[in-house]
């Protein structure tokens, strides 16, 4: 099992819900949050003044899914996240040592 971790523009995430259910997903963690990586933030003027804004908000995803579909849903994010701009975001591949269903106990693969 894989964990896939991306960190989005958070108008894009009903995209990519929508694209990721498409193939099959049927599960995903979303967490708002504020970061910077090479888009360092930006300045932004509110009643005249300038403020510089060193986080962007984002949106973070957090999936797990069988081994054999995790480079489809890698493909899939970047497809439905793209906007060609700084700050599209990052995907990040993680391996899952175990998982369980806490209704009723089922394990690996059978508890995504």
């Amino acid at each position: 099992m894989k964990l896939i971790i991306a960190a989005i523009k958070p108008f894009k995430l009903e995209e990519v819900r929508e694209a990721l259910t498409a193939i099959g997903v049927r599960g995903m963690m979303v967490t708002e949050i504020k970061g910077f990586g090479a888009q360092s933030g930006h300045t932004e003027i509110y009643r005249g003044a300038e403020y510089a804004v060193n986080f962007v908000p984002k949106v973070k995803l957090e999936i797990v899914v069988p081994d054999s579909l995790s480079d489809e849903v890698v493909d899939t994010i970047l497809k439905a996240a793209k906007t060609d701009k700084i700050g599209d975001g990052k995907i990040f591949v993680l391996d899952v040592a175990q998982a369980v269903r806490v209704r009723t106990g089922e394990a690996g693969d059978d508890a995504l």
